[in-house]
């Protein structure tokens, strides 16, 4: 008998963490230290009424997003300091909502 392959739906939701670490990174040119970053990147989300989970566990959403980043690429890692490259913008829920669109 053969079987039929499904295909599975899965619905993207935008990242609004990784977002945010996009913007904060994007919008300066510098290096940020974690603790710098995070508080930057909380305060925005705070801002778009975007933060659940608490903070302990946001902290460690971020730190795991931001380590992916630094492994794809799309963040310098200096010491316990990043700074955003050129491609970051690749990681942003617009640029890969247009790409799927295209």
């Amino acid at each position: 008998m053969a079987t039929t392959k499904r295909t599975r739906f899965s619905r993207r939701v935008p990242d609004h963490v990784t977002d945010e670490i996009v913007n904060v990174l994007g919008d300066d040119d510098s290096f940020f230290g974690f603790n710098d970053l995070f508080e930057a990147v909380y305060a925005r989300l705070k801002e778009r009424n975007a933060v659940s989970g608490g903070e302990e566990m946001l902290r460690l959403r971020a730190y795991e997003k931001l380590q992916n980043l630094v492994t794809r690429g799309m963040i310098e890692k200096e010491g316990k300091e990043y700074k955003g490259l050129p491609k970051l913008s690749e990681a942003h829920s617009d640029f890969l909502a247009a790409q799927e669109s295209a």
